[in-house]
């Protein structure tokens, strides 16, 4: 199995979203409850990681087209420009403060998408928003537990989407005229094995995920075959993506203040593996 490094401390509460960005230089991923967007460039820094408090709660980000960051706050989307610059609020997309955004991503036509959930973690209170190019919000899909991983194949012709709360990875055909549709299961995980949370794909359209619970990612072919299972030192592992100068490094995220003792200088770390496979280039938001 490939070497798992820790890069960072414990330093995140809540750490999510990871995303990879040549534009950003290097990687960028969130502290959900603290608010904060994260910052890690390997290639020019020491290891230092700087924090960008963005408001109560940031769940999603994505690099816009035209410079800058697009971001999902708790009940609503944003914009800024450079690292630390003014945020730009595009309102809130609800109002109920029991349910919040959670994580998502941006199709090939470059609409940013992102799910919701309930804070009761219960089943039906998630829903499917899109911002699109023009920052109108469309309402896509309702009936989702926690909304989570969201990504496309390399040819932009299927997405793969994880309900964390179903345990579920499902898959969707998709096209500029229609989006997202003919949802059907892909992967479901029996729960005591883990619950799979952010996802990404690599270019031979493999899906890789992070379970929630499971101390795992897993990475399935196509077919829906387990194919490889990277083990982690932490239990709660969040979400994961391919960075690095040729896209073949997987960086993990973590939640932190683990109830495991032994966990204690790793929860809500950092993690990177040099799996050897080469990842997709992030999708950017073309607002």
């Amino acid at each position: 199995m490939p070497e798992i490094e820790q890069l960072t401390g414990p330093i995140a509460a809540h750490g999510e979203g990871p995303v990879w960005s040549a534009q950003w230089g290097g990687l960028r991923w969130v502290d959900t409850t603290a608010g904060d967007v994260l910052r890690f460039a390997p290639a020019g820094a020491d290891g230092e990681v700087e924090r960008w408090h963005v408001g109560t709660m940031v769940t999603a980000i994505r690099p816009r087209a035209d410079g800058g960051m697009v971001m999902a706050l708790e009940r609503g989307f944003a914009l800024s420009g450079d690292w630390g610059s003014a945020i730009e609020s595009l309102g809130e997309v609800w109002s109920d403060p029991h349910t919040r955004f959670n994580d998502g991503g941006c199709d090939p036509d470059g609409n940013f998408l992102c799910g919701s959930m309930g804070d009761d973690f219960g089943p039906g209170g998630g829903t499917m928003y899109r911002l699109n190019t023009d920052r109108t919000v469309s309402t896509l899909f309702g009936d989702l537990g926690v909304s989570n991983g969201l990504a496309w194949t390399a040819d932009g012709a299927t997405a793969y989407f994880a309900d964390t709360l179903a345990s579920t990875i499902d898959r969707f055909d998709y096209n500029s005229e229609h989006g997202l549709h003919n949802r059907r299961p892909f992967v479901h995980v029996p729960t005591e094995q883990g619950m799979p949370d952010g996802l990404t794909l690599d270019v031979d359209g493999y899906v890789w995920t992070a379970l929630w619970n499971g101390g795992a990612v897993r990475r399935y072919a196509p077919d829906g075959r387990l194919d490889t299972v990277l083990d982690f030192p932490v239990q709660r592992v969040t979400a994961c993506t391919f960075g690095g100068a040729d896209l073949t490094d997987l960086y993990v995220t973590s939640i932190g203040a683990s109830p495991e003792p032994h966990e204690a200088r790793a929860a809500g770390a950092l993690f990177r593996v040099a799996v050897g496979v080469r990842g997709l280039p992030t999708l950017p938001y073309r607002g």
